[in-house]
């Protein structure tokens, strides 16, 4: 997902980054489970693996997987905002 979205969105998830922000592009997935497990972060993303993960060994860190396919950020942020109210329950 792109790191744009964390300043389109941050009128309604002022707390959001991006593994980018973090130097995490690099790494595998146990890495950023582990991270956002420690930082308190819910990890959103387009991957299954995330989800597996969740699966398997629950929360923290909770896990919104969005199966949109590729989609233009702007239709991400349509998407993110619509089920603002979910999220922060």
């Amino acid at each position: 997902m792109s790191r744009k979205l964390v300043n389109r969105l941050a009128d309604i998830f002022p707390d959001a980054s991006h593994i980018q922000f973090h130097k995490l592009t690099e790494v595998d997935d146990s890495e950023i489970w582990e991270f956002a497990k420690i930082q308190g972060f819910c990890i959103v993303t387009q991957d299954a693996d995330f989800a597996e993960k969740s699966r398997l060994y629950g929360s923290p860190p909770k896990v919104i997987w969005l199966r949109c396919g590729n989609t233009p950020t702007s239709n991400m942020e349509a998407i993110l905002r619509s089920g603002q109210r979910q999220f922060k329950n």
